[in-house]
């Protein structure tokens, strides 16, 4: 196979019986190879449609525990549908980018009202749906539904980048108009649910970020990176994105029957609906501590009394990197609160969602009130 380059695509490059060979190594490999993954167990297009959503941006593994959590939860679209949006919320608590599940939750409701309940085979009308893109309604057709639909996702990308030396960044709309065309040229009619699961589990468990297991490859003979001696070289990236420091200083609020005060972010904001311990960003320079007692004074109309640092916690998201300096303060009796505000038992905390920074808060809580 010729190198290939950001122009048309042409027949020559795919020889009948070099496509052939591709497509029964990586069938194969996936026959004898694939993850029992528990949405793979009868292909429902619901599972399939969470399963999706649930692995932007996380790991198969740790998806499957969400997963089966989730359908326990939320067995069928009707049961999304009905939920709140907290239940969703704590269902999703710890996977991050909350956009998905409240896109699930508000695509379920749109599933009820307009398909009766069941999801659309179209991809029109899957692609009406909130949270469902290019990539997510190909992956649902042609997996839940067996229809011939390619799919691209970052393994297939890395894939494709390197079994045909793509020399162009990935990402760039020239590399992934390539990308697309290359999928849908090499995809096997009539064995699309098969031939997309292989190249993205292929991806994701051999031709793999930084070194590939190339040593388990069933096709390097036609691999072009391989055969030049270039495979560390693919896929090409654009530039890194740099990571934006954060710090933040919180007041968790405790009264004399240990309850704490937490609050509800508001709507449009970064972790809309979920709860948080008072907090605010420090300023160039500014002191935790001295910024907690206004904030405490701000949540309780009470100057700060007793109070102790908690450990900092580090939370990572998108391109950010946040540190929060907790302090535990303490109010003698119960203080009035603001609307989106509650006093809550620490049992109650574990049933309201909150981010990964603030969990990580939450959980050396008990600690430190038996110590105080």
């Amino acid at each position: 196979m010729s190198v290939v380059r950001q122009g048309a695509l042409s027949n020559s490059l795919f020889p009948e019986e070099v496509v052939a060979r591709l497509r029964q190594g990586l069938l194969a490999w996936f026959s004898a190879n694939a993850r029992p993954l528990p949405w793979r167990e009868g292909y429902l297009p619901y599972q399939v449609w969470v399963s999706e959503i649930m692995l932007q941006q996380t790991q198969a593994e740790r998806g499957a525990t969400y997963f089966s959590r989730w359908v326990a939860r939320f067995p069928d679209v009707a049961a999304l549908a009905e939920a709140s949006e907290e239940g969703v919320l704590k269902c999703w608590e710890g996977l991050g980018y909350y956009s998905r599940a409240r896109n699930l939750h508000a695509a379920a409701k749109r599933v009820v009202q307009a398909h009766g309940g069941e999801l659309p085979d179209t991809l029109a009308a899957l692609e009406a749906l909130p949270g469902i893109g290019k990539y997510t309604a190909r992956a649902i057709l042609s997996i839940a539904f067996q229809q011939d639909y390619p799919v691209v996702d970052g393994n297939v990308e890395r894939l494709f980048a390197r079994l045909f030396a793509i020399d162009g960044a990935v990402k760039t709309t020239a590399s992934q108009g390539l990308i697309w065309r290359l999928a849908e040229a090499l995809l096997p009619p009539g064995q699309a649910r098969a031939w997309n699961q292989a190249l993205m589990e292929f991806g994701a468990l051999v031709c793999s970020r930084g070194l590939p297991r190339c040593g388990l490859c069933p096709v390097t003979l036609l691999c072009k990176s391989f055969t030049t001696g270039t495979t560390a070289q693919r896929p090409v990236t654009g530039a890194t994105r740099k990571t934006i420091q954060v710090s933040l200083a919180a007041a968790v609020i405790v009264d004399e029957r240990e309850r704490v005060l937490v609050r509800q972010r508001p709507a449009n904001v970064r972790w809309a609906g979920m709860w948080e311990f008072p907090n605010v960003e420090l300023g160039e320079g500014g002191e935790p501590q001295a910024v907690v007692a206004q904030l405490f004074q701000e949540q309780t109309g009470q100057k700060l009394g007793s109070h102790q640092p908690l450990p900092a916690v580090i939370h990572r998201y998108t391109k950010y990197q946040a540190t929060v300096y907790p302090f535990l303060c303490h109010v003698p009796a119960t203080v009035p609160v603001e609307q989106s505000c509650r006093m809550v038992s620490l049992d109650k905390l574990n049933e309201l969602a909150f981010s990964s920074g603030h969990r990580q808060i939450i959980a050396g809580l008990p600690e430190f009130l038996r110590k105080r």
